[in-house]
């Protein structure tokens, strides 16, 4: 069965695309936004990505600004690169063709046949753009699966999670149009982690790519370490596990809404899922994990691709 993946092309967004392809997901398109680092910065993510893994699937260039608003990025913890690593990066690769990722998800959701799914692991301006300018096709959508948001708190500021909080307006434009939203957010990604003890198995998996997935995964695993946590939560992967591995996580309705306002609020994702408030629900969020089974699933993709 076909998806399509939307992404800012940090590490956990590479982690995420293995999880997808080591259980057979095949990936219809993948369409760039800015976020872990500047759009052009994201397309050399993308294109060393490509180039290192042997991906096939067309990638297509997105939005490089907010619906509103300045440009938000994550380099201030991802680095220049929005991908730390202790040594091995992504190759420099040819520059990828600029394909047009609002034409191209067109063309996809016009397709007749099969559900319409789509994995989100950035700021969701894209998936606005065809709201606001093809709403017939957004509704297409048979499900929206995102990574972002936090149910008790933010991480980028202390109310918002930084996808939410580089496009609150997006994924305002997103909850209006009524889209099948399912938000695998903070409070769910931070029960699913990596620790130093889980990159060896990585790094002596044998196969060309073992070193540079490993070093990716330290430096990433680093961020936490540097802030005197023991382990990182796997944020964008814990969103791909929800599509290969269903059963490991647990939904629950609500009433989700976005802050707009306020430098203390703006991007702040309000959660209702009091039963009181039903008649007023409008997506989904991920309320439970099986932590071990979705850490198992993670890790096992990255091992996979290690030894290639």
């Amino acid at each position: 069965m076909g998806i399509w993946i939307d992404c800012d092309m940090g590490f956990d967004d590479i982690a995420a695309i293995m999880v997808a392809t080591a259980h057979g997901l095949d990936i219809d398109g993948l369409s760039l936004v800015f976020g872990n680092a500047p759009l052009a910065q994201v397309r050399r993510n993308a294109a060393g990505a490509a180039a290192a893994f042997g991906w096939t699937f067309p990638i297509h260039t997105g939005r490089e600004n907010p619906v509103l608003g300045t440009l938000e990025t994550a380099q201030m913890i991802l680095g220049d690169t929005g991908i730390p690593t202790v040594g091995a990066g992504l190759p420099d690769a040819a520059d990828l063709p600029h394909n047009d990722a609002f034409q191209a998800l067109c063309d996809w959701l016009g397709e007749d046949g099969e559900d319409k799914r789509i994995l989100a692991l950035g700021p969701l301006t894209n998936i606005a753009a065809i709201c606001l300018a093809r709403p017939d096709l957004a509704a297409r959508i048979t499900e929206l699966t995102w990574m972002g948001g936090g149910v008790t708190a933010g991480n980028h500021t202390a109310s918002a999670e930084f996808n939410a909080f580089a496009d609150p307006e997006a994924l305002a434009i997103v909850i209006a149009h009524e889209l099948p939203l399912r938000m695998v957010d903070l409070d769910l990604c931070r029960k699913v982690t990596a620790a130093l003890f889980d990159v060896a198995p990585i790094r002596v998996a044998g196969g060309k790519n073992a070193n540079l997935i490993a070093d990716m995964l330290e430096g990433f695993i680093n961020i936490a370490t540097s802030r005197g946590r023991d382990a990182m939560a796997l944020y964008d992967p814990c969103a791909a596990v929800a599509l290969v591995a269903p059963d490991c996580i647990g939904w629950k309705q609500a009433r989700i809404d976005v802050e707009l306002h306020g430098t203390l609020t703006r991007g702040r994702t309000v959660v209702e899922a009091r039963a009181a408030h039903a008649e007023s629900f409008n997506a989904q969020f991920a309320e439970t994990v099986d932590a071990i089974s979705a850490k198992s699933i993670i890790l096992d993709a990255l091992r996979l691709e290690a030894s290639r």
